[in-house]
């Protein structure tokens, strides 16, 4: 039994998110080979080969993977597909769009966000917004499988696997890239970030998130919010944390203005400490803090920007 991972990456660097995945792939119990797929991306497939577990790196350079499209993606890994039991990849953004295309056409189905690996067929996986948790146990010859990254510690470095070069495969022409828009931000990445600082309706507009801005600067944090504040044109839709947006798991989360809905919790309840500020006192977000403040937050983030300053942050 052999595991393809897909390397998650932009070209330049490898991601995080495929040492977590890594975890995952290693604890099915067999070989692991990384596949990475992208343009000019030597540099990453040699850090791919460090990762511990890794037992070879397939290195497919080609521009129609320059952008990680899904229909060429997915084509190439089919192409592959044939000598693997496993085919793993983070639930990110680029395993979401990737995972179910692969599983359809290999008709197959997608266990999809496990965090739990029980043995090489049965898996761990939350349901009902991480309320209950359902244990998979698939049939199928070949599992298609996304990681909640959240749920594993990132593998180490000291592998030393071989880097081979793989064919491209056909492009099907389904779909071309155009054009992309970056939020560009010296701020860590939400999924990445060991302290988030999060909004939510009860900032009542986007100006008042600069307040979050003025918190998340001093303590080297990343910025985050609720769905409804997204909806509510708040902040862009990358900021989103919940069910239908990232999943994180910092070492701090401090919700403001943030009521609580079960799709949120879903994203963030794995937080190592939770803080929430709000002045409703029968909030949700109150049962999963572990310290909560019932206060007006126009009042209390300005205090506690101020108490911030006073202890040289």
């Amino acid at each position: 039994m052999t595991t393809l991972l897909i390397a998650e990456h932009d070209n330049a660097k490898l991601g995080d998110a495929t040492a977590k995945a890594m975890s995952a792939a290693k604890a099915l119990g067999a070989d692991v080979h990384v596949l990475v797929a992208g343009e000019g991306c030597a540099a990453v497939a040699d850090a791919a080969a460090k990762l511990d577990g890794a037992a070879k790196v397939l290195l497919v350079e080609d521009a129609q993977y320059g952008h990680r499209l899904a229909e060429p993606l997915a084509a190439l890994i089919v192409s592959l597909a044939g000598n693997y039991d496993a085919i793993v990849a983070a639930a990110t953004t680029v395993g979401k769009n990737v995972m179910p295309r692969v599983a359809a056409l290999l008709d197959v189905m997608q266990i999809s966000d496990i965090t739990g690996v029980i043995s090489a067929d049965t898996f761990e996986r939350p349901i009902y917004a991480g309320n209950a948790m359902q244990t998979v146990k698939s049939k199928d010859a070949k599992k298609v499988i996304t990681v909640r990254t959240t749920a594993f510690p990132a593998a180490g470095e000291g592998g030393s696997a071989s880097v081979e070069n793989a064919p491209a495969a056909d492009n099907p022409g389904l779909s071309e890239f155009v054009n992309e828009e970056l939020t560009k931000s010296d701020r860590p990445e939400l999924t990445s970030a060991k302290i988030i600082v999060s909004g939510g309706r009860g900032m009542q507009s986007g100006d008042n998130f600069h307040m979050l801005d003025k918190i998340a600067d001093k303590l080297g944090a990343a910025v985050g919010a609720s769905r409804a504040a997204v909806d509510a044109g708040f902040v862009p839709n990358d900021y989103q944390v919940g069910q239908t947006g990232k999943v994180v798991a910092p070492e701090l989360y401090i919700a403001v203005g943030i009521s609580g809905a079960i799709q949120h919790l879903a994203g963030m309840k794995d937080s190592k400490v939770i803080v929430a500020i709000n002045k409703d006192e029968e909030a949700p977000i109150f049962q999963v803090a572990d310290y909560g403040l019932v206060a007006d937050l126009f009042k209390a983030v300005p205090e506690l920007e101020e108490e911030l300053g006073k202890a040289g942050l």
